[in-house]
């Protein structure tokens, strides 16, 4: 049989929906935009359309019970960053915690992967938020908690007095105590989440390096910042997000579509990959950092005993009994701990219909949220049948043969 011959197929077969979902949200994406420019152009039109203006009748007021309802009914989403800021410190954790975007674990090779995607090396750390405002700076943790409280270059981010405020997404690489930042939320007041990725690492890029935010430490500038290395995902970038050194710990690989806005909540336009090769941690850990026999998922317990995931909608694998739930002392909002048992998971077109439940207790309490259904079929898979780099790259248009041999002059140096 010829060499070639023995290469791995091209693509696997796709075991879930997510190529689908990722399709349904570019469309949602460019909805959104016509929505957008429509109520823009019915602005525009009306206003110029608008009678000269008359005095108004005065309107009865209205009982201040019907107020407080409104404004308990709207709740936090409609705050900003300065709103979110007066806000009590439990209220605050709240809003910030669902602020971030969170990347899907990929679980299929995504179509038009080289023409479409960015590739970079993820940090190994802390994923915050950096917000710099009213002259200072503030790092929040995915659950929303306070991580440092620090002077920097950033605009409005020491003593120098500036009304506007900027947003990055950042991760905190303890070793070397710097901020890498891997995204761009709001620079200067001006909002970039309705940008697409390819916008937002340009500015990300040419923003930072006005200020100084990349020198060393100092008195009026606590913690360093840096960027990481962005590539578009063909042959050569994919290889040297991978293998190329990096100043930082890797902890796998991270994939933004280009055209993606930056969106809260968990999002298939954004994906996160790894093998031992690329991170220290591949398979989940117990609470004693051992990597258990049997898979184990976290899942939150709803009203109707219901045992769902953090994706929006969200997946249900199962349900507890009521009985049950009385018994152990659980109430909806309980983040559970199961592990999965022989029978694993049966899934239907790529969604899930059963899954081998078995309860082990509750979740460490610091967890902010239950997995989402791409990390368990992620970890599910790399127990398995993992999708490997050798896939990737033949994805992206190189061969297996020569990957292995740029991989084998590497390990010779």
């Amino acid at each position: 049989m010829a060499p070639h011959d023995l290469r791995r197929p091209f693509k696997r077969p796709a075991i879930s929906d997510q190529e689908r979902r990722r399709e349904q949200s570019l469309l949602r994406q460019a909805q959104s935009r016509q929505d957008a420019q429509r109520h823009a152009r019915f602005l525009a039109s009306a206003a110029l359309s608008l009678p000269p203006k008359t005095p108004e009748p005065e309107s009865e007021p209205k009982p201040e019970l019907a107020e407080t309802e409104a404004s308990s009914d709207s709740g936090y989403e409609s705050l900003d960053i300065v709103g979110a800021s007066t806000l009590s410190a439990a209220e605050a954790r709240k809003w910030f915690a669902k602020q971030l975007m969170h990347p899907e674990w990929m679980i299929d090779i995504p179509n038009n992967l080289a023409q479409d995607w960015f590739v970079f090396a993820r940090p190994s750390g802390k994923r915050c938020f950096v917000v710099s405002c009213n002259g200072t700076t503030i790092s929040r943790l995915r659950n929303g908690a306070i991580l440092h409280r620090f002077p920097s270059a950033l605009p409005s981010g020491a003593r120098k007095k500036d009304p506007s405020y900027s947003i990055l997404d950042c991760i905190f690489h303890e070793v070397d105590q710097t901020y890498y930042v891997i995204d761009m939320v709001c620079w200067r007041d001006y909002p970039l989440s309705d940008c697409t990725a390819e916008f937002r690492f340009f500015w990300l890029t040419s923003k930072l390096a006005e200020t100084g935010a990349f020198d060393p430490p100092s008195y009026y500038h606590k913690y360093r910042f840096s960027l990481v290395p962005v590539y578009s995902c063909d042959s050569s970038g994919l290889y040297a997000a991978y293998s190329a050194p990096v100043p930082y710990v890797k902890d796998g690989l991270l994939f933004y579509n280009k055209h993606s806005h930056y969106q809260a909540g968990i999002t298939p336009l954004a994906l996160v990959w790894k093998d031992e090769n690329c991170s220290q941690y591949v398979l989940d850990t117990d609470s004693k950092g051992q990597v258990p026999n049997q898979q184990q998922v976290v899942l939150e317990l709803q009203e109707d005993g219901k045992l769902t995931t953090s994706d929006d909608p969200p997946v249900v694998f199962g349900c507890l009994d009521g009985s049950f739930i009385q018994q152990s002392g659980l109430h909806s909002g309980c983040l559970l701990r199961f592990s999965i048992g022989e029978g694993g998971f049966v899934l239907m077109d790529g969604k899930l219909e059963k899954a081998d439940l078995h309860y082990l207790g509750k979740a460490n309490r610091a967890r902010a949220s239950a997995d989402s259904f791409s990390k368990v079929m992620f970890q599910h898979s790399v127990r398995h049948s993992p999708l490997r780099i050798e896939g990737l790259l033949e994805s992206v248009g190189l061969p297996v043969d020569q990957e292995s041999k740029a991989c084998d002059v590497e390990m010779d140096g």
